[in-house]
């Protein structure tokens, strides 16, 4: 039963043997140093309370050690500032003691700080520079190549601080010295550096004088180290002399070294021609540079590597300067060398060190793509450059692959309209495996989208649309899943601009969703924070109020009335966001609220967020507009101040309300009205884009309704096609005809009933002229005779009805009584008749005027079949029309006549009536005197 709890031998030594070496290492006696200096350490290392900064300065660099001397001197611009003279009487002599003897530490903290002493306004350079330069000057030629070159580079530095004079004392008399070949390698490298700086400082005079046969002798000197420093220090005389003698003096040596046996001296000649190419005129460049640069791209494919890629890091500038003196032969020659420089070393197998030369080559290539693109012109990148283009972004080397990413933007700008020949390389580059790639692409993610995506309007139809969504999906998915936050932080940062590029249902289906979903879930605060900027730059550029609302909703939902504390702090990060981005109309409509509710949450740490954040919504209130918002929040700092019992929120609201008291007299007029005015252009910003919204929905509604129309008219104009043709062929030939026949049925229909009218009439209202009025205006022959005939026999019926109504009168009224009322109620209904012909009569106009307007379509229509049949057409219309203004003028003046005789036995039917009516009433009283 013990069996299985046995342990073997190797197990046994594999458990006990580190158990005895630790034993045995137990047991070993060390001695074991209490502290890191001993005593009498320490008190070398003391120094006097009593001394001031420049005594204990001055002691610490005679008996200090090397560190305490290190810091003096690294301490050295604040004793010049604040006491230059005992600095510079007492201190600095104690330097270039210490500097003779001093090691490479001190050597390069006392040029960083006479450096930064040079260059200082404070003190009074004149005074002190001679003491200065003579130390920087005095180790130029330390035995350390490192302590040299400091010292060197603190005199470069210097130059442009110093004046002309003490350049000129100081500087170059020394200089012609030491550029002697008796001087050693690094004297005269540093002279080909200080005649390159000290040339643009002087006159061309003095340049010319002094210092260009200087730089001669040195371009000739018998190490090629000091042929290839003073070849690139040539630019410097150039832009000095001018074009004139860079054209007659400089050029011609520069063409000398570029024929010189060492290959980095040719290098450097090449380099200082092509920066100097804006200064040489068009012949120099056909017959002196463009077969140099022939020549040495023919010698660079036998050459090393080395050349190759200083080639390659040249190559555009090259292109693009000589632009406009090539052949189309020669452009060609060149760029069939880049496609070369493009594949450099992928077919090829060698060693390691082989393999990073190559792989510069294609990095410098992706450097030059832009330009290499301009010079064979974006017309014909797909058939000259795509090639090579696809090459580098695919490319097997990471390096290669980042650069091309970050010179993408470039490219696609360049192309224009034609973008979307590189649609493929964009998601490969998107989808790239290695975050350097994306980290070089995102740094100008805003400019490529904008070349990519602002290609039309119906981009969501584009089918290459989605897949660029999917990809930028994508990016952030994998980003967000490392533990590089801070490129997560800049992803999310670039995907503000998507407000801007995408449409917005686009953008609120599926990039709103997941910046919430960081915002809620990620750990790391600033990928926090940079989510609530996204996610509030996404709501204020969103067109449509409902998904502006549904995001609001959720915010207030899931952050401020949150269950975890964690959330509800997210919502203060949002909300000290928001004031940036909103305007302080709209943060306060819809923020302010919910984050005054968070005084009465039960965790500390809220209510601390809070008592910080009110200072900043303080600061979003206008009076007296704000006057409710401003009263909760003075009770929400009441409340928090009364029931408060942590103290760390305490001491934050006693500050914060002593920040609320001072804020508006601390605050100066002028930022307060910058911005007044900054939050006045965000009010009108959202404001149009609420403008937009409505135009928009106003847009989208008369387009269906226009399509409705348009339906509808084509549905009318297909139904009474047929009618209308049948219409105007028998309206056409009949019109004439009937005319004449109207017109005399119309009048002999209006004498009838005329003649059978008394003389003598009443107008039941007021209104009775204008109707008369109305119909006399009334245009068409045909159209008065169809309304009189039709009303004639509605005429003699009323007629005959009212005098059957008359004659059942009762018997009590005498008899000229009853005809005088008989002839009254007569006129009452003649005149309702007249208003009823007169409505029936406009109402038929309007349908005559509805048929003419088809007729006039339609013989339209049948015009353009026929143009002579509607040449004649419209003369038979001319002479119509003229006759038929003539009958309106006729029918017209009858109308009025009639009018007036109306008018005229209205008033005397009056007249009559009042006489009746008094008879009555002298009856009447008569009668009851009887």
């Amino acid at each position: 039963m013990f069996s299985s709890t046995r342990m073997t031998g190797n197990q046994c030594s594999l458990l006990y043997g580190p158990l005895e070496e630790l034993q045995e290492l137990a047991f070993i006696e060390r001695p074991i140093r209490r502290s890191l200096k001993t005593a009498e350490e320490i008190d070398q290392l003391t120094v006097d309370e009593d001394l001031n900064d420049i005594e204990r300065a001055v002691y610490l660099l005679s008996v200090g050690q090397e560190v305490q001397r290190v810091s003096v001197i690294s301490n050295l611009p604040s004793l010049v500032r604040q006491n230059p003279a005992e600095t510079f009487r007492r201190v600095v002599p104690k330097v270039r003691e210490v500097l003779n003897v001093a090691g490479a530490e001190i050597q390069l903290a006392a040029a960083a700080s006479f450096l930064t002493i040079l260059q200082d306004d404070i003190i009074l350079i004149h005074t002190h520079t001679f003491s200065i330069l003579k130390t920087v000057l005095l180790h130029l030629n330390h035995r350390d190549s490192v302590v040299s070159n400091a010292w060197l580079e603190t005199l470069l530095s210097a130059i442009n601080a110093l004046p002309k004079e003490t350049i000129k004392q100081e500087v170059l008399n020394p200089l012609l010295y030491q550029s002697q070949l008796s001087h050693s390698l690094p004297a005269r490298l540093a002279s080909c550096r200080i005649l390159g700086k000290v040339a643009c400082k002087f006159d061309t005079h003095l340049v010319k004088k002094e210092l260009l046969p200087l730089a001669r002798s040195l371009c000739q000197d018998v190490e090629l180290e000091v042929r290839a420093c003073m070849c690139r220090q040539l630019e410097s005389f150039a832009r000095a002399t001018g074009v004139d003698h860079t054209r007659i003096e400089l050029l011609p040596e520069l063409v000398e070294l570029a024929r010189d046996e060492e290959s980095s001296v040719r290098l450097a000649a090449f380099d200082t021609i092509i920066n100097l190419m804006e200064m040489i005129n068009a012949d120099d460049r056909l017959h002196v540079v463009v077969p140099m640069v022939m020549s040495a791209c023919e010698v660079s494919s036998q050459a090393d590597e080395a050349v190759v890629a200083s080639l390659s890091f040249q190559f555009g500038k090259v292109c693009s300067g000589l632009a406009g003196s090539l052949l189309d032969e020669e452009k060609g020659r060149l760029l069939q060398r880049f496609k070369v420089l493009c594949i450099a070393g992928l077919q090829i197998e060698g060693n390691q060190t082989d393999l990073n030369e190559a792989m510069l080559i294609r990095c410098n290539c992706c450097y030059n793509l832009p330009a290499m693109i301009v010079f064979a012109d974006p017309a014909h990148f797909l058939s000259e450059l795509y090639p090579s283009f696809s090459s580098l972004c695919c490319d097997p080397q990471v390096r290669v692959r980042r650069s091309a990413a970050a010179s993408f933007h470039q490219v696609v700008k360049l192309l224009g309209i034609n973008a979307h020949l590189v649609h493929k390389e964009l998601l490969a580059l998107l989808q790239d495996e290695a975050l350097e790639v994306l980290d070089a692409l995102m740094n100008h993610l805003e400019e490529t989208l904008e070349a990519v995506l602002s290609r039309g309007e119906n981009l969501v139809l584009d089918n290459k649309f989605p897949e660029v969504l999917s990809a930028l999906l994508q990016v952030e998915q994998k980003v967000g899943g490392s533990l590089r936050w801070r490129l997560h932080e800049k992803l999310l940062q670039h995907y503000s601009c998507l407000a801007r590029l995408l449409p917005g249902e686009v953008l609120h289906q599926h990039f709103s969703p997941r910046i919430f979903t960081i915002l809620t879930t990620n750990k790391v605060l600033p990928v926090q924070k940079e989510a609530a900027r996204t996610f509030c730059t996404f709501l204020r550029y969103n067109r449509k109020h409902e998904q502006r609302q549904e995001m609001m909703e959720r915010l207030i939902q899931e952050l401020a009335q949150g269950r975890s504390y964690w959330n509800r702090l997210r919502f203060l990060d949002v909300c000290e966001t928001a004031s940036e981005i909103f305007s302080r109309k709209y943060f306060n409509k819809y923020f302010l609220i919910a984050a005054l509710e968070l005084v009465q949450d039960p965790v500390v740490n809220v209510r601390y967020k809070l008592c910080q954040l009110l200072p900043r919504f303080r600061s979003s209130l206008r009076l007296p507009a704000d006057k409710q918002l401003l009263q909760q929040l003075n009770f929400c700092v009441q409340k928090i101040l009364s029931r408060e019992k942590d103290k760390d929120v305490v001491a934050t609201i006693r500050k914060t309300v002593l920040e609320l008291d001072k804020l508006d007299l601390a605050e100066p007029f002028h930022k307060r009205q910058e911005r007044d005015l900054l939050d006045q252009k965000k009010e009108k910003e959202e404001n149009l884009l609420l403008e937009m919204e409505q135009l928009e929905c106003q847009q989208t509604e008369g387009k269906l309704n226009s399509e409705k129309h348009m339906e509808r008219k084509r549905r009318d104009s297909k139904t009474s096609l047929s009618t209308i043709k049948s219409i105007s062929v028998s309206s056409s030939g009949a019109t004439l005809s009937s005319s004449g026949k109207e017109m005399r049925k119309a009048k002999l229909s209006r004498s009838r009933s005329l003649s059978s009218q008394p003389t003598k009439s009443k107008p039941t209202n007021s209104d009775r002229p204008v109707k008369v009025k109305d119909f006399s205006s009334m245009s068409g022959p045909g159209r008065s005779s169809m309304s009189l005939s039709k009303d004639e026999p509605l005429r003699t019926a009323h007629f005959s009805t009212t005098t059957q109504s008359t004659s059942s009168m009762p018997v009590l009224i005498h008899s000229n009584t009853t005809s005088l009322l008989e002839r009254t109620s007569i006129l009452d209904h003649r005149a309702s008749s007249l208003d009823q012909r007169d409505h029936r009569a406009s109402t038929l106009d309007h349908r005559i005027c509805k048929m003419e307007h088809r007729n006039n379509m339609m013989e339209q229509i049948t015009g353009t079949m026929d143009q002579r049949d509607l040449r004649t057409a419209t003369i038979d219309k001319r002479d119509q029309r003229t006759s038929t203004l003539d009958q309106r003028d006729h029918r017209t003046s009858t109308l009025d006549q009639h009018s007036k005789t109306l008018e005229r036995g209205c008033a005397i039917k009056d007249t009559q009536s009042r006489k009746l009516l008094m008879n009555r009433k002298s009856n009447s009283v008569q009668s009851g005197r009887d």
